[in-house]
């Protein structure tokens, strides 16, 4: 088996290699993406099994599929434990890829979960409804911002049709007339769009045995459910419920000292997708304004 420690970088990769079986050793710079998939292509052509050890990090997704493809085992470690295992002062490209090698080879690597490719997909159609619903609420509050310089102050009912009407109805300056009329025909866009995806995620949830449990609690809709089946993943990994708090970012703020003890708000800290997912989804799970359900 040939073991490689590789240092990730959007550009190129350097990587420190080992063949355990003959001993043979190296080092190599290689550029993206061209060079780099010649070369795990080659070591794919000699027959070799090969184990693949680089930092969690983005921009690697065409990294990760190549190896998939070919039948490399790929190791993904925690990027923040592999910076403790640093004992030299001296940080370069080829001593990073050199310490992935030797936790690999002593194994001291922190490998971590990594989700599977339709989990990643699923990702992405949450994810993506998340921005169009951002972008609608952008437009929808510079559209009240129209109606409150006109004098018209009708909250939630501006985007019932009497309101809408009253909204057009305005006699504006012929810039913020076409301001207006570009905003409206956005939000025209945006809400099919955000209807469709919420479709597809009710539909997902309809094959997630888990998220339908999940919706049967209070409160609970087909988003969060959703979201929190597919960041958890498999719930084995955590060793109890403080711990799957903490990943999410959903546990309080502390100060204390001494005989004091302060909490505040949530920390955020956790999976960043999660915390506006899960922590943000009571909006998009409550009542909406009609033909504005998220």
């Amino acid at each position: 088996m040939i073991i490689i420690g590789c240092d990730y970088h959007p550009g190129f990769q350097q990587i420190a290699c080992v063949d355990i079986e003959t001993g043979d050793c190296g080092e190599q710079r290689l550029p993206h993406r061209e060079e780099a998939e010649k070369f795990y292509r080659d070591l794919a052509g000699q027959g070799k099994s090969v184990r693949v050890g680089m930092e969690a990090s983005g921009q690697a997704r065409w990294f990760e599929r190549l190896l998939s493809e070919l039948r490399f085992e790929l190791w993904i470690g925690d990027a923040a434990e592999i910076r403790t295992k640093r004992v030299r002062k001296q940080k370069t490209d080829r001593q990073d890829a050199q310490l992935i090698l030797k936790l690999m080879l002593e194994d001291r690597f922190p490998q971590i979960w990594v989700p599977n490719w339709e989990n990643r997909d699923q990702r992405q159609l949450l994810w993506h409804r998340h921005r169009m619903v951002q972008a609608r609420t952008r437009i929808m509050n510079q559209l009240q911002a129209v109606a409150l310089n006109e004098g018209l102050r009708c909250k939630k009912r501006l985007w019932r049709e009497a309101g809408r009407e009253q909204l057009e109805a305005f006699r504006l300056a012929p810039w913020a007339s076409q301001r207006r009329r570009d905003l409206l025909e956005l939000l025209d866009r945006l809400n099919p769009t955000i209807a469709k995806l919420t479709q597809a995620i009710e539909q997902e949830v309809e094959k997630c045995p888990e998220a339908q449990r999940l919706r049967t609690h209070p409160g609970v809709g087909s988003l969060t459910a959703m979201a929190f089946v597919l960041i958890i993943g498999r719930a084995d990994r955590f060793q109890c419920g403080k711990q799957i708090a903490s990943y999410l970012g959903l546990v309080p703020l502390e100060e204390s000292s001494g005989n004091r003890r302060r909490l505040g708000h949530i920390t955020k800290q956790g999976k960043l997708t999660a915390t506006l997912l899960i922590s943000g989804s009571g909006a998009s799970d409550g009542a909406q304004p009609p033909g504005m359900a998220e």
